[in-house]
């Protein structure tokens, strides 16, 4: 079970490497507080050995976010550009890497 200062780091890279695009406006995970949401999910994948595209793309498609208010709702992965579905997937395997 990963600790809390585990989680907070991935969340740190994540949140100020990874960012979603609105209008060519770059607005960062940790921006958004979206970061920790998805360090909780990511992690398990790390610890387990299990990381691999299709389940990273599960994830960011399981996570839900609110626009205007909550008059829409979209997945995460709509809104990530594709360099930053490629940049978390590397980010994800250098970090698994030091762990």
């Amino acid at each position: 079970m990963a600790s809390t200062q585990e989680i907070e780091a991935l969340a740190a890279e994540i949140g100020e490497n990874i960012y979603i695009d609105v209008a060519k406006w770059h607005l960062y995970l940790t921006e958004a507080h979206l970061h920790t949401t998805l360090a909780e999910k990511l992690y398990p994948l790390l610890e387990d050995n299990e990381l691999g595209e299709d389940a990273v793309i599960a994830i960011l498609q399981g996570i839900p976010v609110k626009l205007g208010g909550g008059k829409k709702t979209l997945p995460l992965l709509d809104l990530l550009p594709m360099q930053c579905q490629v940049n978390l997937l590397d980010l994800l395997e250098e970090y698994q890497k030091n762990m």
